[in-house]
């Protein structure tokens, strides 16, 4: 597992409150919920490359 940086982030109360309400949707942890509005963010700004989906059990023909 890659090591995190911890820092501090201070959000307004009513985008928390947002916030933490669409973590709880979709069964995550505001932490969690940050953490995967970045990494979406950085993909699509082309700053973090997509993984390539899994090829497990495949083998090639060549």
């Amino acid at each position: 597992m890659a090591d995190k940086k911890n820092f501090v982030l201070r959000l307004d109360e009513d985008v928390y409150k947002a916030l933490e309400k669409w973590a709880g949707d979709e069964f995550r942890s505001v932490n969690g919920q940050i953490e995967w509005l970045i990494d979406a963010a950085l993909r699509k700004a082309g700053r973090k490359a997509t993984p390539k989906p899994a090829t497990k059990g495949k083998k090639d023909d060549a």
